[in-house]
């Protein structure tokens, strides 16, 4: 949902703060599947785990580098 409200944001600033919430959100969850891996709490089969973990790590990168673009570009 974050991202939609980034692809229509009102500025470069504005699509910037939206992404690094996307970011921030992306952080979140893989700290929870890291959490949910270490405490053997997820009903789903391990390879599935690690899967959606190397997923989101992905998308971190994805977003990092978009963010690291767009401020490259303000200047």
């Amino acid at each position: 949902m974050n991202y939609s409200e980034a692809q229509s944001a009102e500025s470069r600033n504005d699509f910037i703060h939206k992404m690094s919430i996307v970011l921030k959100e992306l952080r979140e969850t893989f700290s929870c599947l890291k959490i949910l891996e270490r405490a053997n709490l997820c009903l789903l089969k391990e390879n599935k785990l690690i899967e959606t973990q190397v997923e989101a790590n992905e998308l971190i990168a994805i977003f990092v580098k978009s963010i690291e673009t767009s401020k490259k570009k303000l200047v």
